[in-house]
């Protein structure tokens, strides 16, 4: 059984920004999850705020969705104070037909995504679900842990984990940010990161676990 992510989601604060705002930000993320996949269907927006992203590795959709959180977060419009954020909800599952686009396939994976994503609750950033009820409990616990971790993120923290998250090494990071390395790895530490990194593991090796 070949397993499949699916990721819908969408931004938080979104309508807050002015149309020229939305339009830029729009054309901007839509390019960088286009950037992140194989064929450009696989990833599409809908109503300017969603957007669905299909991967067929589980532990890369796990990244791309840790990454997508750093990312929003780090678009806010602080000249206006709005602070844009997203929410993000996995389904891992089989997936019986693909359509013309990620929007126009169907099948487990796309259930699940798409009905946790209704179900999210406030605070609730990243969300997971199989179709196996032991995995999603012990899955849940581990999110209830990694939310609150993201939640206390600061742009600073947010900025050294998405380049980390695009292969970036930490000398790397500090030389883009005209940093010192032992700045980077602070940044690391305060921000939780060895232990997200493992919890995202975790899941990723649960979730495909028979």
């Amino acid at each position: 059984m070949k397993l499949y992510a699916v990721i819908t989601g969408d931004i938080i604060n979104f309508t807050q920004l002015s149309p020229q705002n939305r339009y830029a930000l729009i054309e901007e993320y839509e390019s960088l999850l286009k950037s992140w996949i194989k064929k450009s269907s696989d990833a599409e927006i809908y109503r300017g705020d969603s957007y669905q992203i299909i991967f067929e590795d589980i532990q890369e959709a796990l990244t791309k969705s840790i990454q997508l959180l750093c990312w929003f977060k780090l678009h806010s419009d602080h000249t206006q104070q709005i602070n844009l954020g997203t929410r993000i909800s996995i389904g891992i599952g089989e997936v019986s037909y693909r359509g013309k686009n990620v929007l126009s396939s169907d099948g487990e994976a796309f259930h699940l995504s798409g009905r946790n994503f209704d179900q999210l609750r406030n605070g609730e950033y990243l969300a997971i679900k199989t179709n196996n009820e032991e995995k999603n409990k012990a899955i849940d616990v581990i999110l209830n842990f990694i939310n609150r971790i993201i939640k206390e993120w600061t742009l600073a923290q947010a900025e050294v984990i998405f380049l980390l998250l695009e292969n970036k090494t930490q000398q790397q990071i500090a030389d883009i940010l005209s940093l010192s390395q032992p700045s980077i790895n602070s940044r690391l530490k305060l921000a939780n990161w060895k232990d997200i990194e493992l919890a995202i593991k975790y899941i990723s090796d649960l979730v495909q676990k028979k």
